[in-house]
């Protein structure tokens, strides 16, 4: 979970999850499913939500290269889940976001100082989601989940000590299926 507190236009009911995760969350269930990247203002309300505001400008093309990115990591996600490794097609989405950036080490006062340099303005917040996934999956793939209630589509990182969680919040999604599965008991 990142310390940032969310944006309080941002209508997401699920926000804090890693970076990567948040992204995938810009979209949760609905009829038609929501989307919170419909447009620049609203990019800039995910942007503000995960402390990117400062660095990353709200625009026509930034907003086309995180739409690129969520559906990079989607896919990417939906493979972890599903199978042991990555397909081609997964990583080469993937890397084609992080070809945009790199990290750059230099020396500071302290030691060593990492600093995000992406080749145009617009690939910083997609570059740092696209890191961030493939940091998440060397903490265990199995750890990224989808939540297992049927009608949502929202993403979190169970961090869990026995990696047995199931839900997104456990306050909606799990007692609605608990809910679900005692009118079933109780109707016999």
């Amino acid at each position: 979970m990142t310390d940032v507190t969310a944006d309080p236009r941002d209508p997401r009911p699920l926000t804090g999850e890693p970076l990567a995760l948040d992204l995938l969350n810009t979209r949760w269930a609905g009829t038609p499913v929501n989307d919170l990247l419909t447009g620049v203002e609203e990019y800039g309300i995910w942007l503000s939500s995960n402390g990117l505001s400062g660095r990353c400008a709200a625009d026509e093309a930034g907003l086309a290269a995180i739409r690129e990115t969520r559906e990079a990591i989607r896919l990417a996600a939906q493979e972890a889940r599903d199978q042991s490794e990555l397909s081609l097609r997964a990583r080469e989405g993937l890397d084609a976001v992080l070809a945009h950036g790199r990290i750059r080490r230099t020396a500071g006062p302290g030691g060593a100082e990492d600093r995000v340099e992406a080749d145009r303005p617009e690939w910083l917040a997609p570059w740092l989601a696209a890191d961030d996934f493939l940091t998440l999956l060397g903490q265990g793939a199995h750890r990224v989940k989808q939540c297992a209630h049927e009608a949502c589509i929202l993403h979190f990182f169970d961090a869990s000590q026995n990696g047995r969680r199931r839900w997104c919040r456990m306050a909606v999604c799990g007692n609605r299926a608990k809910a679900a599965r005692h009118y079933v008991k109780a109707r016999g």
